[in-house]
């Protein structure tokens, strides 16, 4: 197995000649041919859903130059040494193991002297354990009375990924008898965030989770300090309100001002930490812990599609590689995460932390500068809001941004109206399919302020309905996507320097160590 510089490799000469005359989205959509090409452009996925490329610039050439990288380039011979415990994260010299929280997918990972897999297994239990004892009224605040909160401390991937996956569930789990416990959040170090939380919060029936792999991230533990204190003025005792989601060898570990300690490690990054305790431990509490290991199981079913060497029958590796022809050589910088799902609002957050974390880098993974363009800038915000605030520019600025839906035939709640001979859910349905054929074909109008260009690509994941399993499947697809994408740039996706320098700086301005325009900066701030 190789680890070459994309811009090396035979496959990115041809995918190079073959964008030179890039596919003519408006001719290829239109009409019978069109139908022909959505029937034929898509690929199954795990918890029912369907990936659809037909709206994207690609034709059996370009899929066939495709494929010939995913081969040339190993990647899914990359991703089997990824799951079967090789040292992947060359910066930090760690194993890679997130997929291990929810499937064995191939040979035993042994390390710490421990099989991780049995390790992560015996973590989500106890964190289920503990949450089933919190509902049955086993666990109980300091006089004796159930808790009816749970409150989430942390910051990054222990906020943006639990927090999108909770809000994703939260109203099915309501309509499905499935709703124990409200989840709420506090991530940022703004005071007004833990202010407004608490706030809101009947402190004495409130459990809080503190997440902190390390036991030593300065914003959570601020928050903790925070939270600590707004229990103390309400006459309670914190060590009877909170639990901590930490390593083994954190100060947190073990620590008799916590209820209770569950354990995760180095080899699951933050970003890529929901389906560890980061997530059972909230989503256990808010829906129980079958509902998290259904999350699991629709996970745990793409992760097993991922390994398939044919593209057309892998998603994650499909729309990964259209993502690197489209960043490459159409040099689009920019992808749009549109969920046609109120459910999803936060899920585009997720992933962009997820995909700018991972893979923005300009170094290889042997700290060797590249001479092409790594990930994308991604945002998003659910349809049909999005349509009425920024799709003007998506559809007739001067960039082209392809752009990822995400739609469901029902919605959650089966709660709904017919107005004007159709019910919401048939409205958001069809706003999301004439977006798809406006953003390929335009619209021609002899008043140019009305002309549509058109030929601006996107892709779908559609499924019957946001359950439990789709949800899992729909974040393994763009963890995994990411992962392929990081193998083909030859980068590490799995460290985040560039996360790192920021605080240093903050530290020392908290310290009074500055100088020239960084103390300027904190008088600016009233600092000092």
């Amino acid at each position: 197995m190789q680890w070459t510089n994309f811009s090396k490799l035979d496959s990115y000469k041809t995918l190079e000649t073959l964008a030179k005359e890039p596919v003519c989205l408006k001719t290829a959509m239109a009409g019978e041919g069109g139908a022909a090409r959505v029937a034929e452009y898509q690929v199954p996925m795990a918890g029912g859903l369907v990936y659809s490329y037909a709206a994207k610039q690609v034709d059996s050439y370009v899929i066939a130059a495709l494929q010939k990288l995913a081969d040339e380039a190993e990647l899914t011979e990359k991703y089997e040494a990824l799951y079967n415990g090789e040292v992947i994260n060359t910066g930090e010299k760690r194993m890679v193991l997130h997929q291990l929280c929810r499937g064995q997918l191939g040979k035993d990972v042994i390390a710490d002297g421990v099989n991780k897999r049995e390790f992560y297994v015996a973590q989500q239990k106890r964190a289920g354990e503990f949450a089933a004892k919190v509902h049955a009224g086993e666990i109980v605040n300091e006089k004796g009375e159930k808790f009816t909160t749970a409150v989430q401390i942390g910051i990054g991937g222990s906020d943006l990924g639990p927090r999108a996956l909770y809000m994703a569930l939260e109203n099915w789990a309501k309509v499905n008898g499935c709703f124990k416990m409200e989840a709420k959040f506090i991530s940022n170090v703004d005071p007004d965030d833990a202010s407004a939380v608490l706030a809101g919060t009947d402190l004495a029936h409130a459990l809080f989770v503190l997440v902190s792999k390390s036991g030593t991230t300065l914003e959570t533990l601020t928050n903790e300090t925070f939270v600590k204190e707004a229990l103390k003025k309400a006459g309670l005792d914190p060590s009877k309100h909170m639990v901590a989601v930490t390593s083994e060898t954190s100060p947190l570990a073990g620590n008799p001002d916590y209820l209770d300690s569950f354990y995760m490690d180095d080899y699951i990054g933050g970003r890529y930490s929901s389906s560890s305790c980061v997530g059972a431990a909230i989503l256990s509490l808010a829906f129980g812990p079958e509902i998290f290991q259904r999350i699991l199981d629709g996970a745990a079913a793409e992760d097993e599609l991922g390994k398939n060497k044919d593209i057309t029958k892998n998603a994650a590796l499909m729309d990964a590689l259209i993502g690197v022809y489209e960043r490459n050589f159409l040099g689009y910088g920019i992808t749009a995460v549109l969920p046609y799902s109120q459910a999803l609002i936060r899920f585009p957050a997720h992933l962009q932390q997820l995909d700018m974390e991972s893979n923005g880098k300009s170094v290889n993974r042997f700290g060797e500068e590249i001479d092409y363009q790594t990930g994308p800038v991604i945002f998003g915000e659910p349809g049909t809001n999005g349509q009425h605030s920024f799709y003007q520019l998506l559809h007739q600025g001067t960039g082209i941004v392809p752009i990822q839906f995400v739609g469901f035939k029902k919605s959650q709640m089966a709660n709904d109206v017919i107005i004007q001979d159709s019910t919401s859910q048939q409205k958001l349905c069809a706003n999301v399919a004439a977006q798809i054929m406006a953003f390929a074909c335009g619209k021609d109008d002899e008043n140019r302020n009305k002309y549509f260009e058109g030929g601006r690509p996107s892709s779908i994941i559609v499924g019957d309905q946001l359950t439990p399993e789709a949800l899992g499947a729909i974040l393994a697809h763009f963890e995994n996507k990411v992962m392929f994408q990081g193998f083909v740039w030859n980068i590490n996706s799995f460290d985040q320097e560039g996360v790192q320098l920021g605080k240093v700086l903050a530290k020392k301005v908290l310290a009074k160590q500055t100088e020239g325009a960084l103390t300027s900066y904190s008088k600016l701030l009233g600092i000092f």
